[in-house]
């Protein structure tokens, strides 16, 4: 705020007048050292130090801390800073090493949905990539509550994070999917697809995508759970993102039709209807529009081949691949994208990074939340 801590214009001019050639170079008196050093310190944070304070705080009973003048918003807003600390991978592993995660995933039952969302949102930061904490999380039984609240949370935006949670918790994880598949997982993702929720039915497609592609045995089980009839229905969805995802499941399932010889797709007539009836539309779009529809047309033409062994009548009108598109390509994934957050991933494909220092910028008005732990009342 103005007038309080740094004054970070000054900082900046300075350290801009010591580097920008309009002064011959000098060596910094104690003073002026002493005076930078003070200066970026004061805005800094030793991450560690925070985390564990913020551990205290989740390990404190709700009772006591709401008789301490902190509230559910509080809590939600200390749970989005421990989100940004453990963006880094170290600090995601560290948080066990605190005791931090134990009471995290407490908070997946807390009585507020806002808290049992943000707790959720936090254990998906952890986990994304990360297999020594998707290890850590399935041994503390992290799997479970998460199944809970999407199975039966009464807020769907709670049901949402939780699913997001479980595709990054058992994504690369094969503990994590039998585990999943051995709590009825499957079920979970059926019910999910019948929600209003758009944004909740494309989590769940591409959860179910993923898991057809890495696991074929599991094709017979999503046949008998009705996800076909389910699929078809979503490939006609207002939200192009849910149209998108359903098509690549049904993909995924046509695939494992035509490989096993079942012929359970050529019977589908609903589904070829409702395929033409995108493929008339895309058919005739203005020039302009097509681009933006390029990963539907790409998958209604490789829906329809592997379904009906012909091409799509999108291919014989040029419209799959445009003139100004990159030559053809593979199917696209769409389930894949919604898995890797960019910094994270990044931390993923770079494993001879350099550690990450315990030590980060701190954000303006950082919420300390911090009462006397449980001994001291």
């Amino acid at each position: 705020m103005a007038g309080d801590g740094v004054k970070w214009e000054g900082l900046l001019r300075w350290s801009l007048s010591q580097a920008d050639g309009t002064e011959p170079k000098r060596v910094l008196s104690d003073e002026e050292r002493r005076w930078f050093m003070e200066a970026m310190t004061a805005n800094s944070v030793d991450v560690i130090k925070r985390m564990k304070e913020i551990t205290e705080v989740m390990k404190t009973p709700q009772d006591v801390l709401e008789a301490h003048g902190v509230t559910t918003a509080d809590i939600e807003g200390m749970l989005e800073e421990l989100q940004e600390h453990v963006e880094s991978i170290d600090m995601a592993n560290d948080l066990h090493s605190i005791g931090g995660l134990l009471p995290l995933l407490g908070y997946l039952r807390n009585y507020n949905a806002g808290i049992r969302a943000k707790a959720a949102e936090v254990v998906t930061t952890i986990v994304q990539n990360n297999p020594k904490s998707q290890q850590l999380v399935m041994e503390a039984s992290g799997l479970d509550p998460l199944l809970s609240n999407l199975s039966s949370d009464p807020d769907v935006t709670v049901r949402s994070k939780a699913l997001g949670a479980i595709s990054s918790l058992i994504r690369n994880n094969k503990t994590g999917v039998n585990a999943f598949k051995l709590a009825n997982g499957y079920a979970a993702l059926r019910d999910a697809l019948r929600s209003n929720d758009a944004r909740f039915q494309r989590k769940a497609l591409n959860l179910l995508q993923y898991l057809l592609q890495e696991n074929t045995s599991d094709y017979s089980t999503a046949m008998e759970l009705g996800f076909p009839r389910l699929m078809v229905h979503l490939a006609s969805s207002d939200d192009s993102g849910v149209r998108e995802a359903a098509l690549g499941a049904l993909l995924e399932l046509a695939r494992g039709s035509t490989s096993e010889g079942s012929s359970s797709f050529d019977k589908e007539d609903k589904l070829k209807q409702i395929l033409q009836n995108r493929i008339d539309g895309i058919s005739s779009m203005e020039a302009e529009d097509l681009g933006a529809s390029r990963e539907e047309r790409q998958l209604l033409d490789s829906l329809w081949s592997a379904c009906y062994n012909e091409p799509s009548s999108l291919r014989e009108k040029g419209l799959v691949v445009l003139p100004e598109e990159e030559n053809p390509q593979q199917p696209p994934d769409v389930a894949g994208k919604f898995f890797e957050p960019p910094l994270r991933a990044w931390a993923a494909n770079n494993p001879t990074r350099p550690p990450v220092p315990a030590v980060a910028e701190k954000k303006n008005e950082s919420p300390l939340l911090l009462g006397p732990g449980p001994s001291e009342l």
